[in-house]
């Protein structure tokens, strides 16, 4: 659920990007190289991920991979 969730709001910014959207996420995927996300998308998913869970991911600092969201939330 929470990776369902996760996916939806990668592809919304993909999307907003004009991006090809993803089919799925793995924790080894880094959110600049493979998800090709600059410091605008990161804030993006940033305030998108507090809205759903609550959570601020960047709260102690820069988190560059899939699996370091997952261990914030």
């Amino acid at each position: 659920m929470m990776q369902e969730k996760l996916l939806t709001i990668i592809n919304s910014i993909k999307r907003n990007k004009f991006e090809d959207l993803i089919l799925e996420i793995n924790p080894e995927q880094k959110l600049r190289e493979d998800l090709n996300f600059d410091s605008f998308d990161l804030a993006e998913l940033t305030v998108k991920i507090e809205e759903e869970f609550g959570v601020d991911i960047f709260e102690d600092g820069l988190i560059s991979s899939v699996n370091e969201i997952y261990a914030k939330l």
